[in-house]
Parts: C-alpha cells; structure tokens; sequence
C-alpha cells in the first residue's frame, strides 16, 4: 500500500488550497422598478417584476 514518505508541508497543503479561497461574493444589480438589490438575469423577489413585466402573480 502507497503511505506518503514525508509529511506535507503548510505551505505545499495551503498552495493547494489556495484557488478556493478566491471565490467573490455574487454581484447584485438593482431593480428598476422598486430600487431593491437582486441577483442579475433573475425575477426581482420583492416586487416579482422581470424585464417591465409582472412574471408572479401576488394574488391569492
């Protein structure tokens, strides 16, 4: 069975994990209708307005 020689050093294990630690926060765009911050390309969840249109029904 493989068993590694030597120990893995912090700066060869955290070189490795590095690219992870680079992810960014998703960027927000701002709804025209209501001034709310949502995620781009996506149905505003405050006042459920898309591109002028109203794309879910707030009745009950």
């Amino acid at each position: 069975m493989a068993v590694p020689k030597r120990r893995t050093s912090s700066a060869r294990r955290d070189k490795r994990r590095s690219p992870n630690m680079k992810m960014a926060a998703p960027a927000l765009s701002t709804c025209p209708k209501c001034h709310e911050p949502k995620l781009p390309h996506r149905v505003c969840p405050t006042c459920n307005y898309y591109d002028g249109k109203e794309v879910v029904s707030t009745e009950a």
